[in-house]
């Protein structure tokens, strides 16, 4: 990053006040994003605190859909304060938007359990939830705005990346904290109590954000505008009823963001979710890897910002998201081989059927986790997806009780929503490991990185990243490229945020779901891949090259 600057010094690049609105707007951004992972990266706790009336696996699926509450909100957080930024100012409004992001944050650290409150607890929880979506939504656009209309020609791409780690930084940064939280208080206590602690300390990151904030002018290309009397008085009609402009938004969401957004939450918030509850990695050892993976990776955004500027923003991204679709189902599945080995070798070798008449047997597609499963035939294997088994359905006599044929012999399965001992026992018996074998990666500590496994599974990882950073390190400066000064606040967040809010924020729970229904655990991995080359296709066609626009008009 140093040698990036200082090349970009060399040749007259950056000043000392553009140095400070980058460093301005992104460590802002990134205390935004630190809040925002907070809830995602303890999902499982804050699941067993505010839906303990629910079932485990009923939980974890409440859990993850009030986390993708906050980014189905997003677009319309993007609307309303994309529409305030074109009309009052970028720097006002991301005032206002770090405002509510980090006292939302605080207050659910402070908000009482549902065994104190009861239900009043999750919706509480879910309101708070809403209220962080729709200020990130605001967040983004103003932040990329503001740091492009900044940024002299033929260098936005490397002012603008700066922008795009502060995502990873976000989220690494909140790992870092939970990690040292979990260390001093122990497992028990973190869990008990002590999870509240990093949601508690966003309040002084709050405080540092706004103070810095209050020292920013307002954009010289919008205040510009605005002293000519050249800004949008309409900025929602300009932006989304005239199809000139509108276009070219349905095909930033389509033919850039949306592949975007499932490569990115692909390669960190699956990643983490696939070794956690998939391959039954500890939390510990899962946010370890992670966070490693990240600290290797987040150069990259800025190494792919600076490659836009010279061979432009859209072969790197659509690049990217090419790269992803083809490469996904073997990375994840290395992943299992270095993560846990006696996994991998039950999925290959372990044959399980589920015996049951078809009539009685449903859909378990459940990405909301609304249905409640009842017939044996459902619940079992609800069951075995919930224990990472891979299985498959064969058709029964009518009226023949359920059973689990494990290797050509019958299991009676007894119904029961969260465990049935005969069952476990057998797997077990057959080759699936135990939740705390000894063959699943386990770190002692931080720098626990050097024996083989965990750095197999650390590259693995970074390849992941490294992907995050080619379709993401650009996409700022495009997005900003793609739509003129007077609505490009309103225009280019609200394709930002449906890609990454609803396509992309909504993977882990569909991609869960898609797991549970077909008995695969990498059948999950079908949702990113659809999508990204979907993105390739229609990128390839219609999406138009950005780099060399000129965005003061």
């Amino acid at each position: 990053m140093t040698t990036l600057t200082a090349a970009a010094s060399r040749r007259g690049g950056m000043t000392k006040d553009e140095r400070f609105v980058i460093f301005a707007s992104s460590l802002g951004t990134v205390f935004e994003w630190y809040d925002f992972y907070l809830y995602g990266s303890l999902a499982a706790i804050i699941g067993a605190q505010f839906f303990s009336a629910y079932p485990p696996a009923t939980r974890d699926i409440f859990a993850l859909l009030a986390f993708a509450a906050g980014f189905l909100v997003r677009p319309f957080g993007a609307l309303v304060f994309g529409r305030i930024g074109d009309i009052v100012g970028r720097k006002y409004t991301f005032l206002v938007t770090i405002l509510i992001m980090g006292l939302s944050t605080f207050i659910v650290g402070l908000l009482p359990n549902a065994a104190t409150i009861g239900i009043a607890a999750p919706i509480i929880l879910i309101g708070l939830r809403l209220l962080q979506g729709l200020a990130l939504g605001g967040e983004y656009g103003g932040a990329a705005t503001y740091v492009a209309e900044h940024s002299p020609p033929g260098k936005r791409g490397y002012y603008t990346s700066f922008i795009q780690t502060t995502a990873t930084l976000g989220l690494f940064l909140s790992l870092l904290v939970i990690l040292f939280t979990r260390t001093i208080v122990g497992e028990a206590d973190f869990a008990a109590w002590g999870w509240r602690i990093p949601f508690l300390m966003s309040v002084v990151l709050l405080g540092v954000s706004v103070i810095i904030r209050l020292r920013l002018n307002e954009s010289p290309v919008f205040q510009r505008m605005k002293e000519e009397g050249k800004s949008s008085k309409a900025p929602l009609t300009e932006a989304f009823g005239n199809w000139g402009n509108a276009k070219f938004v349905l095909i930033a969401l389509l033919g850039g963001v949306m592949g975007q957004g499932v490569v990115w939450y692909t390669g960190q918030f699956y990643a983490l979710f696939f070794l956690q509850s998939i391959l039954k990695v500890d939390g510990y050892t899962a946010n370890l890897l992670i966070a490693w993976s990240l600290l290797l990776g987040t150069g990259f955004f800025i190494v792919f910002g600076v490659l836009s500027d010279k061979i432009g923003r859209k072969p790197i991204i659509l690049g990217g998201c090419l790269i992803a679709a083809l490469v996904y189902f073997p990375i994840f599945r290395m992943i299992t081989t270095y993560a846990n080995p006696a996994l991998e070798t039950a999925i290959e070798t372990v044959k399980v059927e589920v015996k049951a008449d078809p009539k009685v047997c449903g859909d378990l597609f459940n990405p909301v986790g609304t249905r409640v499963f009842t017939a044996p035939c459902d619940t079992a294997r609800a069951f075995l997806s919930q224990s990472s088994v891979k299985y498959s359905t064969v058709p029964a006599p009518a009226g023949s009780p359920v059973a689990v044929s494990i290797n050509g012999k019958d299991v009676p399965y007894v119904n029961a929503k969260d465990s049935n001992p005969a069952v476990t026992a057998a797997l077990q018996a057959a080759g699936y490991p135990k939740a705390a074998h000894a063959g699943i990666v386990k770190m002692s500590n931080p720098f626990d990185i050097f024996r083989p496994q965990v750095a197999a599974i650390i590259g693995l990882l970074f390849l992941l990243v490294l992907l995050v950073t080619m379709v993401y390190g650009p996409i700022a400066a495009m997005l900003v490229e793609l739509f003129p000064t007077r609505i490009r606040y309103t225009s280019m967040s609200l394709p930002y945020h449906i890609g990454n809010g609803w396509f992309g924020g909504l993977l882990p729970a569909t991609a869960f779901a898609i797991v549970a229904s077909t008995g695969d655990i990498y059948a999950g991995l079908w949702y990113p891949i659809i999508f990204a080359a979907i993105t390739v296709v229609v990128g390839l066609f219609f999406l138009p090259e950005t780099k060399d626009v000129d965005i003061t008009k």
